[in-house]
């Protein structure tokens, strides 16, 4: 069953695309027509794509593998952080920073010194400070959380970027395509299709589009977590069932020791009984 429907893509106005003078020919597979100078998107297309997104997101998200979501445009930014942190994904919206994949020892330094900050406040350590030094860590700590703040838990490079309009996050996906990460794309008739593994054709501009294509992936990453979940809990039962398999065949190991033992006795009480008479 398709994870979304023509007929919601179409309401979301995910069908706009740009101006005809503005497009970018490789994305010809995924026009379905002109009309008053602009592209309309093939919604049907759109919708295949979606499905082929949402199931690669879903393998991800269940093999226990993060999705780093990346959109710094305005419409789109709080939007992707809501949906981004009801699947527990870390996420990017105000400015990228570069080399952000390709140098990230350098970030998750950045990312502890937060740490560290927050822990030298609560044990007392910044308090002999001037209130001028005290004001100045805070601004510091303040700007790193701003940019750094929503990819905290990311201890590792993602194993995927699920980007919102390709052409202005390109930084980001020359990176991920650098270094292999795949990356799945809203892609807009002015965009570049070819660096994008995973592309969904729609309009990258709406906040409506946007969570039209963002709803599905989100509600396929969710689903992949509670199999993992569900796979844990099964593994975690077989495990212990094994065990109790394991102890009760130890104790009947005991017994049958024991059985063993006192029918050897008795014979040789027999034998040593014989050997009297």
């Amino acid at each position: 069953m398709s994870r979304t429907n023509f007929d919601t893509l179409l309401e979301a106005g995910c069908h706009f695309g740009h101006l005809k003078r503005k497009w970018n020919p490789l994305m010809a597979p995924y026009i379905f027509m002109e009309r008053n100078g602009i592209h309309i998107i093939d919604l049907h297309k759109t919708v295949a794509k979606v499905d082929e997104a949402a199931e690669a997101l879903k393998q991800i998200a269940k093999s226990g593998k993060k999705v780093l979501f990346v959109a710094t445009k305005k419409q789109a930014k709080q939007l992707v952080a809501d949906k981004a942190v009801s699947v527990g994904m870390p996420y990017v919206i105000e400015r990228w920073p570069g080399g952000m994949l390709t140098n990230f020892p350098t970030i998750r330094k950045a990312v502890k010194k937060m740490a560290t900050i927050d822990k030298l406040k609560s044990d007392g350590t910044y308090s002999n400070l001037s209130k001028r030094e005290n004001l100045q860590i805070d601004r510091q700590r303040a700007k790193l959380d701003k940019n750094l703040g929503s990819i905290a838990d990311l201890s590792r490079l993602p194993s995927a970027l699920f980007v919102v309009d390709v052409m202005k996050e390109n930084i980001a996906v020359r990176e991920a395509k650098r270094l292999g990460i795949p990356v799945f794309g809203i892609v807009d008739t002015n965009s570049d299709p070819e660096n994008i593994d995973f592309v969904i054709p729609a309009n990258d501009d709406a906040t409506k589009s946007i969570e039209a294509i963002l709803n599905p992936c989100c509600a396929a990453i969710a689903e992949g977590l509670e199999e993992r979940k569900a796979e844990k809990i099964d593994m975690e039962a077989a495990g212990e069932a094994k065990a109790a398999a394991n102890a009760k065949k130890s104790v009947r190991a005991r017994i049958d020791k024991k059985d063993n033992a006192a029918i050897n006795e008795a014979k040789r009480a027999a034998v040593a009984k014989d050997d009297e008479e």
